[in-house]
């Protein structure tokens, strides 16, 4: 079959890009050398966020993008992205008062329409934001939103492939021709595709695409590590915290799976290949942290740690901190088009793929529509994700309430698909730990592309960190034997 798009990576924006196609009723095929959101797309803050360190540089037009773009996700999603109050201690002799008093009115307006509460100084009443800082600190509360970045990216994917999209992991583009109407890709599984045009959105590898596609770029991509680290608890509250520092970069403190994330650090580095924080960058997080909160906080303290590389587009800015978030599209169409995604975030993927698709459509000569500014993702259609909650916790009461309420973030309106038939605890099949069981795991695999215990434990949910040791090898022999039976039971079948 030729395909009008073979995407290559399955981050959050080659996931968007496919959606976004595949809705408009183009034939697309994606693939992706590791797991969906496998690499720089399932280790971000989890924000869905404006921006509003931005202002500072000038970026209006990225801010208001993203903030209207925000307003979509969080819509969109319900179930899975959530409002989220920032405090943000004033710190003395960095920022007057007055200019982030006046960016914050700006933040709140810039973007339009708006659905989160606005801006505004910390009050004395505030005790539960205050509680936590040193001293008596002035400060203001502002509104983003927060979500499982992982998972947005899947459910990208699940709306491109329910629209006819060929999803295809654990497979990469070896090497692609350009031929008479369109590319010719061999595949590492031994596959040759076809299609009309190519998108490179391999993200930090968007260099070694486009040199396996035999193509030269006017442009570059700039490497940045951030890094993140896990504490216990550090207060009590849904809200989070941004610690201005004097170096110019910020560091959140979010809530985080029944913990505390603290990032990110901005690290300029050479390659993408397995980042993993360094003793300099933990350093630097529990010293933001502890320069602020009445409790310190050590490497000791860290219970994990996650680092990802972006690749910005390289706009020749002096520091990591001040290389612009935003992308850039790079078109190149002579002969068989091929479209490369330089930058971006993950807030805006969405306005990004929309932007792909109309530089494809006039060369592809193909009609490209706006049609997922009001849609919803999947799992998304809930009026009232409370009272949706309080449903499940009805029907399921077996559940119990803390299980109820993450699988409900996780899954939204599918749950209901999921369970159904289920009567009680035994219908979930094995335990394993931490509230995850067969049905849950399976739905993974067949649903959401899981190829291995990893991509179940790390990505599509974050229950291997409430996991013994045993308990994870026992979970990963479980799905090895899983899916040898299944496997088996197929060829049976034939």
């Amino acid at each position: 079959m030729n395909h009008d798009l073979l995407i290559v990576g399955g981050g959050i924006n080659g996931a968007a890009i496919a959606r976004e196609a595949a809705l408009n009723g183009w034939h697309v095929m994606l693939v992706e050398r590791g797991d969906l959101a496998g690499e720089t797309s399932s280790r971000s803050s989890g924000l869905i966020h404006g921006g509003l360190r931005y202002l500072e540089q000038y970026d209006f037009r990225l801010v208001a993008e993203a903030l209207a773009e925000r307003e979509r996700l969080v819509a969109a999603a319900p179930h899975l992205i959530r409002p989220l109050r920032f405090v943000m201690p004033q710190v003395p002799g960095l920022r007057p008062w007055w200019i982030v008093r006046a960016g914050l009115v700006l933040y709140d307006l810039i973007g339009g329409r708006r659905t989160l509460a606005r801006s505004r100084s910390l009050k004395a009443r505030d005790v539960a934001y205050l509680a936590p800082l040193r001293g008596e600190p002035g400060g203001f509360v502002y509104s983003d939103a927060q979500v499982d970045d992982a998972r947005l990216v899947v459910l990208n994917a699940m709306d491109a492939a329910a629209n006819g999209a060929d999803i295809v992991t654990g497979v990469a583009m070896e090497r692609a021709e350009r031929q008479a109407g369109g590319w010719r890709a061999t595949l590492s599984d031994g596959r040759v595709v076809r299609a009309r045009a190519l998108v490179n959105a391999a993200g930090p590898w968007v260099a070694e695409m486009l040199a396996a596609a035999g193509i030269a770029s006017r442009h570059r991509v700039r490497l940045v590590k951030g890094s993140h680290i896990v504490v216990p608890r550090l207060y009590e509250g849904d809200h989070a915290y941004l610690l201005q520092q004097r170096d110019r970069r910020i560091v959140f403190v979010l809530p985080w799976e029944g913990m505390t994330a603290i990032g990110t650090t901005d690290v300029p580095v050479e390659s993408a290949m397995d980042p993993a924080i360094d003793a300099e960058e933990v350093s630097y997080l529990c010293a933001a942290v502890s320069a602020a909160f009445e409790r310190p906080v050590t490497p000791d303290d860290v219970v994990t740690s996650w680092s990802g590389v972006r690749a910005l587009h390289d706009d020749g800015a002096g520091s990591a901190q001040t290389v612009s978030r935003d992308y850039l599209l790079e078109l190149d169409a002579a002969g068989a088009p091929v479209l490369s995604v330089f930058g971006g975030k993950i807030t805006t993927a969405r306005h990004l793929a929309e932007d792909a698709l109309g530089r494809l459509a006039p060369v592809l000569e193909m009609a490209a529509r706006r049609v997922t500014r009001e849609r919803r993702f999947p799992g998304g259609n809930l009026r009232d994700p409370a009272a949706y909650l309080a449903k499940v916790q009805a029907r399921w009461p077996f559940l119990g309430d803390a299980r109820a309420a993450r699988m409900v973030r996780a899954y939204g309106s599918m749950l209901a698909e999921m369970l159904a038939g289920i009567k009680d605890e035994a219908g979930m099949g094995r335990s394993f730990g931490a509230g995850l069981t067969e049905v849950e795991a399976r739905w993974m695999r067949e649903r959401e592309w899981a190829r291995t215990p990893a991509d179940a434990l790390e990505r599509r949910s974050k229950l291997g960190l409430a996991m013994s040791p045993a308990e994870r090898t026992a979970f990963a022999d479980w799905w090895q034997d899983d899916v040898g039976s299944v496997q088996l039971t197929h060829v049976a079948l034939r």
